[in-house]
């Protein structure tokens, strides 16, 4: 008869022999004979693991990890299988105020976990303390979670790639585009019922064959490792739709799957490689779904909390450098270890070609603060596998020095937040910008031009999930989101919007024009720019979500993308934006322009000219009346001769009055092509007769050296 334990849960099961296993690889790890189970906890007194039927509902056995390496708890079952649902209760001092938080009581789940079985039920059970006490957090609560808690499960993630090959494109070739699994799919016309709101869904042919339409080469999509609805979100009947809120850093969440296994992901990705389309995950390694003291016990807190999580003086409470009630510790070596296995688990196991790190500084902040040469960034920058992905960085939190754009290592990209704001109020009419956005167009050179990095560190975009979608930003002054039951007091105040006369949508044809010629002047200078071009998904069709700029709880019409009348002619001119640049490399360099001479001719690269063809004095960049700037664009003059193009533009960005603008004198036997003009989308090329031209009101006007 098996020994027992705990209310006569046997300690072993029957026909699945234990044996010491191994304290590497962390996590459940199936050998083709049964699984390998190790975790890991500093402070704690004892670890139990619990295995459960099939369903996930009852516990069959409660097995002691009597091996300890370290700090690695671990056991080998043998004869168990992927699928085998599972998790861990973990024994130790429940003592807040000196950082530990161990309560057997509540069933945690695998930080390694990589599938999620179920979802969180809130209810008290959950909180490590007796909720209602006047002693808050400092209380302990005996009842057992385990009815509540999803379940950690074995997999196998073995998977026939086939031919499977990553695009590997370079940056200078790169267009961003921003997606949620859910919100592109859940209206989109030609996505199967069955797949809508899931992987499958995502990388079906009708998306594939929109986004090879736009030019698309990257896909960057918002969280989809496992996470949890907030307690105050499923009060209110709500859900967190963006996602970060994560629990488990290495399974994909189960709302995106059938429930047949890990493998739909994976699928998912062969697919967008068979597009040409790399795929890059936002990955929120800061924090966890556990929150602040007052937070459930559903994992890390329980494995180890004084581990996992910066601390304040009074342990008891949490460095809150987030602003969700909790940090990651990431200076521990085991908690770096975590985060550095999560993202080897996603390139080599589920093929994706990079992150986008939320909140990144949290990441790279040492004692002494902020450090390019910290812990964590030297990890990755070594690492020989993620020295070979795309690395994208959020500059910034909420912490002490937490600014930090332009201060990345190579090879990081970094989201502009300048370049964002900057378009927004030049292209509204605020007065004094122009010399700010040639910055911009040039790539933000003052903040990315050292340590060998390149044009395309600068991620480029004017509208992303938080803040208002590109039709709103034109069609708002202020935000409206009260469908998020915060009282309207959540989201950004100084979105720099306008709305161009009217409060929301109009029927007044001339008010509908003035919107649409300046959405095209906002995404005409991103395509134009120097760096890294971003879109942000349904822009390019006029999705509109009502005004709310913060549709985080928005599992809805408002959160999602509106298919149902996409804008085809707005559509048609970002097809034509994203020609213009793969046509044009003066469009796509990696390297700086500085207004020097080119080694293979002696012109410039980069000639910035007032509207009468005269190059701009000290007093015209600091004039806030000035609203024309315009700039011819040669290759870098650092381009190696052998790299070196004849390809030569011409750019007029005018937030101002109908202009008339001196043309560049062109070398014999050339003449200038006006190739787009935002005023007129729907005339094609048209040859200049002429040493000048016309520039219609609040237009952008490219012109593009050709042989007569």
């Amino acid at each position: 008869m098996n020994a027992t334990l705990n209310h006569g849960i046997p300690t072993r099961l029957r026909d699945h022999p234990l044996a010491a296993g191994r304290p590497f690889p962390l996590g459940a790890t199936f050998d083709g004979q049964g699984v390998n189970f190790a975790v890991f906890s500093e402070h704690a007194d004892a670890i139990n693991l619990c295995l459960f039927t099939d369903d996930g509902r009852k516990e069959r056995a409660r097995i002691p990890l009597l091996e300890r390496d370290g700090d690695v708890w671990h056991v080998y079952v043998t004869g168990l299988t992927p699928g085998a649902k599972y998790g861990y209760r973990v024994q130790g001092p429940y003592a807040p105020e000196d950082g530990h938080r161990f309560n057997y009581n509540k069933l945690l789940l695998d930080p390694y976990a990589k599938r999620i079985s179920g979802k969180l039920r809130w209810s008290d059970a959950v909180m490590g303390y007796r909720v209602g006490s006047t002693k808050g957090d400092l209380t302990f609560d005996n009842r057992d979670s385990a009815f509540a808690v999803p379940r950690s499960m074995v997999v196998d993630p073995s998977f026939n790639w086939g031919d499977d090959k990553a695009p590997c494109t370079s940056p200078s070739d790169t267009l961003i585009y921003e997606t949620h699994v859910k919100g592109m799919t859940a209206r989109m016309p030609g996505v199967s019922p069955m797949t809508r709101g899931r992987f499958l869904g995502l990388s079906s042919e009708p998306v594939l064959e929109h986004l090879n339409k736009v030019g698309v080469t990257t896909v960057q999509l918002m969280p989809v490792q496992a996470f949890v609805d907030d307690h105050f979100l499923s009060q209110k009947g709500l859900r967190n739709y963006w996602g970060y809120n994560t629990i488990g850093f290495f399974a994909p969440e189960p709302r995106y799957m059938t429930d047949q296994g890990i493998w739909e992901f994976q699928t998912m990705v062969r697919r967008f490689h068979s597009a040409g389309i790399e795929v890059v995950l936002d990955v929120v390694y800061n924090h966890t779904a556990e929150g602040n003291e007052m937070g459930p016990t559903l994992s890390f807190r329980g494995f180890d909390n004084l581990s996992y999580y910066r601390l304040a003086a009074d342990k008891r409470f949490y460095v809150n450098d987030t602003g969700t009630g909790n940090t990651l510790r990431t200076d521990h070596p085991m908690v770096l270890r975590l985060i550095m296995d999560s993202l080897r688990y996603w390139v080599e196991v589920m093929h994706v070609d990079g992150f986008r790190f939320d909140l990144a500084t949290i990441l790279a902040r040492e004692k002494s603060g902020f450090d390019r040469q910290g812990g964590f960034l030297d990890a990755l920058r070594q690492d020989p596998v993620l020295g070979n992905v795309k690395l994208i960085a959020e500059p910034w939190d909420l912490g002490p020095g937490g600014y930090q754009l332009g201060n990345w290592p190579h090879p990081f990209m970094e989201f502009n937040d300048k370049y964002r704001d900057n378009l927004r109020k030049y292209w509204r009419g605020d007065r004094g910008l122009t010399a700010d956005l040639a910055k911009r167009i040039v790539g933000s050179a003052e903040q990315f031009d050292h340590s060998g990095r390149a044009a395309t560190s600068s991620i480029n975009f004017v509208t992303v999930h938080d803040g208002f979608v590109l039709e709103d930003l034109v069609s708002y002054n202020v935000k409206h989101n009260a469908a998020n039951g915060e009282e309207n007091r959540d989201g950004k105040d100084d979105n720099y919007s306008d709305n161009t006369g009217h409060e929301g949508p109009t029927d007044d044809a001339a008010i509908r024009a003035a919107r649409a010629l300046r959405k095209r002047n906002l995404l005409a200078t991103v395509f134009l720019s120097q760096g890294t071009p971003f879109l942000l998904s349904g822009d390019e069709i006029g999705n509109s979500q009502w005004g709310n700029n913060n549709t985080y709880a928005q599992d809805n019409d408002q959160g999602w993308v509106n298919w149902h009348k996409p804008d085809q002619k707005l559509l048609a001119f970002v097809e034509r934006l994203s020609r213009l640049r793969r046509d044009h490399p003066v469009l796509r360099q990696s390297r700086f322009l500085h207004s020097r001479a080119r080694r293979t001719d002696g012109k410039p690269d980069l000639f910035w000219r007032m509207p009468d063809g005269r190059a701009p004095t000290a007093t015209d960049w600091q004039n806030p009346d000035w609203r024309a700037l315009s700039v011819e664009v040669r290759t870098s003059s650092d381009t190696p001769a052998y790299a070196a193009s004849t390809d030569v533009l011409f750019l007029t960005f005018n937030a101002g009055d109908e202009v008339t603008v001196v043309l560049p004198d062109l070398p014999a036997g050339c003449l200038w092509k006006l190739v787009l003009d935002t005023a007129a989308p729907d005339e094609g090329p048209q040859c200049i007769n002429g040493a000048t031209a016309r520039v219609a009101a609040q237009s952008v006007c490219v012109f593009a050296q050709t042989p007569a």
